[in-house]
C-alpha cells in the first residue's frame, strides 16, 4: 500500500505542476501533507517537517546568500568589462558572435539564475545578430546550452536540489564533477564554432555595408540592460539553416553602428562602482576558490562574500537595503522552495514509502544493471528533466533511484552526480520560465527555439554523461 501511495503521491505532485495547477512550493507542502495523513501518519508531520527543515537549512541559506552575492556583482559592473570585450571581439563576423554568444552567457551564468543570463546575453548579443541577419534560432539555442551546463553550479538550482533531497553535502556533488562538465561547456564553445562557420557561409555574400545599409528598428529587452531604438522597415527573413534546419525572424539592426555603441549593460546604471572593480574581481575570485577547495562550507562562504560586498560597496544602509531588496523576488522564491521541500522529502522518508517504493523499483532491475544504477540515472535524467520539473525529478525520482543505488552498493553522491547529466536539455524545457525570457526577448517562436536545440542540447548532455564515465566521476 505504501508503494502505491508513494507513487501516486509523486504523479499527482509531477502533474499538478505539469498542468500549473500549483506553484512548485505549494505542491511541495500541501501534496505530502495530504498523503501523510492518508497513510495514517498524520500525527508525525510536524516532526517530519522539522528535522526536513533542519537538514535543508545549510542548502537554503547558500541559495539565498549567492543570489545576493551575484546580483550585487552584476549591479556594481564586475562583468561590464566581459561583456564589451566579447562584443569586440564579436565585430562583424558570424562565427565570433555566435563563439561570443556562448562565451557570454557561461559567464555571466554565474550569478546563478537563467533569466538574468538570458537577460544580459540577449540584451548584448541581438543587435548584432539582427544586424549581420544571422538566425535568432541560433542565438538562442546556444545561449540556452551554455546556461544549462552552469547550471549545474551549486547555487544555481539542480546541484541544490540534489543535495537537499538525498542530504548530501552540494560540494562533494559539484566538485568531482568539475572535468566532465568542464567537457560539455568545451563541446558547447566547439558546437558554437561550428555553427558560427555555417552561418558565416550562409551570409558569406553579404557584405558589412550591405548589412548595415538600410536601418531598422532594434528593440532590446529590458532587465539588465537599456535598448536603443531607430525607426526603420520591418526585418526580414533569415533561415535557420545553421543546423537547425528551421526559419526565425531576425531583422537586422542598423542602429547599432558598431560593438562598442551596444554595451549590453546600461553604462551609466548609479549602482556602478568602477573604482571598486579590483576588489570586487578579487573578491570573487577568492570566493570561488575556497569554494573549490572546500576550506569552509559554501554557505558560510557565500554568507561571508555577501555581507563583505555589500557592505564595501554599498556603505549606506540605505544602499544596502535596496540591493537586497532588488533580488529579494528570487531569494524568496528559491529558499522558499527549498524549506517546502522538507515537507516532501520529509513524508516520502518518514512514512517509509520511499523505501517501499525503492524496494519495488529495486526488484524491476535487472541483476546485470543494478551496479550500473549511476549510468541509468544519467540516461534517464536527459528525457526527465525535460519533460518534468527540477523539483519533480530531484524530489521525486532521485530519492527512488538513490534508493535502488544503494541496494546495489552504488552510493547516493554518484547517483547525485549522475542526476545533473540533463541539465544542458532541462533549460530548454517548456517547464522552465528562463526560458521564455530568452525567445520572448529574442522575438523567436518557442517551437522553432526547440525543433532547433533538442537534438543539439541532448548531445551535449550526452557528452558530460561520457565525460563522467570516462573520468570515473560516474
Amino acid at each position: 500500500m505504501l508503494t502505491i501511495l508513494g507513487f501516486v503521491m509523486i504523479a499527482t505532485f509531477l502533474v499538478l505542476i505539469m498542468m500549473k495547477k500549483m506553484t512548485p512550493m505549494g505542491a511541495l507542502v500541501l501534496i505530502p501533507a495530504l498523503f501523510c495523513v492518508l497513510v495514517g501518519k498524520g500525527a508525525h508531520l510536524g516532526d517530519y517537517v522539522i528535522k526536513g527543515v533542519g537538514d535543508l537549512a545549510p542548502t537554503a541559506a547558500m541559495l539565498m546568500f549567492a543570489i545576493i552575492y551575484f546580483g550585487v556583482m552584476i549591479d556594481v559592473g564586475l562583468f561590464d568589462p566581459i561583456v564589451r570585450l566579447i562584443l569586440r571581439f564579436c565585430k562583424a563576423d558570424p562565427m565570433r558572435v555566435v563563439v561570443g554568444t556562448a562565451v557570454l552567457a557561461a559567464i555571466v551564468s554565474l550569478d546563478g539564475d537563467g533569466s538574468t543570463t538570458f537577460m544580459i546575453t540577449v540584451s548584448a548579443m541581438v543587435p548584432l545578430y539582427r544586424r549581420l541577419k544571422m538566425s535568432l534560432v541560433v542565438m538562442t539555442g546556444v545561449a540556452a546550452m551554455a546556461n544549462g551546463v552552469m547550471n549545474t553550479l551549486p547555487w544555481g538550482g539542480p546541484t541544490a536540489r540534489a543535495a537537499a533531497a538525498l542530504k548530501l553535502d552540494a560540494s562533494d556533488i559539484f566538485v568531482p564533477m568539475i572535468p566532465a562538465l568542464a567537457c560539455g561547456l568545451v563541446f558547447v564553445f566547439a558546437l558554437a564554432y561550428g555553427l558560427g562557420l555555417r552561418e558565416r557561409k550562409r551570409l558569406g555574400t553579404l557584405t558589412l555595408e550591405e548589412v548595415t545599409a538600410e536601418p531598422e528598428t532594434v528593440l532590446v529587452g529590458a532587465g539588465s540592460g537599456t535598448g536603443r531604438g531607430a525607426k526603420g522597415r520591418t526585418g526580414k527573413k533569415a533561415t535557420g539553416g545553421a543546423g537547425g534546419g528551421t526559419d526565425a525572424e531576425a531583422p537586422a539592426g542598423g542602429a547599432v553602428d558598431g560593438a562598442e555603441e551596444h554595451q549590453g549593460l546600461d553604462p551609466n546604471r548609479p549602482t556602478l562602482r568602477p573604482k571598486l572593480y579590483w576588489f570586487n574581481a578579487a573578491l570573487t575570485i577568492a570566493l570561488l576558490t575556497m569554494m573549490i577547495r572546500e576550506d569552509l562550507p559554501i554557505p558560510v562562504l557565500f554568507l561571508l562574500g555577501a555581507a563583505i560586498a555589500l557592505t564595501v560597496n554599498f556603505p549606506s544602509v540605505a544602499d544596502q537595503k535596496a540591493r537586497v531588496a532588488a533580488h529579494s523576488e528570487n531569494v524568496v522564491n528559491v529558499a522558499g522552495m527549498v524549506f517546502a521541500a522538507a515537507v516532501f522529502t520529509g513524508v516520502l522518508t518518514g512514512t517509509g514509502m520511499v523505501e517501499h517504493m525503492a524496494r519495488w523499483l529495486v526488484d524491476g532491475v535487472p541483476d546485470g544493471m543494478g551496479p550500473h544504477m549511476g549510468l541509468v540515472t544519467g540516461i534517464l535524467s536527459i528525457p526527465l528533466t525535460y519533460f518534468m520539473s527540477n523539483d519533480g525529478f530531484y524530489f521525486g525520482i532521485v530519492p527512488i533511484l538513490a534508493e535502488a543505488g544503494a541496494a546495489h552498493g552504488v552510493e547516493p553522491v554518484e547517483i547525485a552526480r549522475a542526476s545533473l547529466v540533463g541539465q544542458a536539455l532541462h533549460m530548454s524545457s517548456p517547464l522552465v520560465p528562463a526560458v521564455y525570457v530568452l525567445v520572448g526577448m529574442a522575438k523567436v517562436e518557442f517551437g522553432d527555439h526547440t525543433r532547433f536545440v533538442v537534438k543539439w542540447a541532448a548531445l551535449a548532455s550526452l557528452v558530460v554523461l561520457g565525460a563522467g564515465l570516462l573520468f570515473g566521476i560516474i
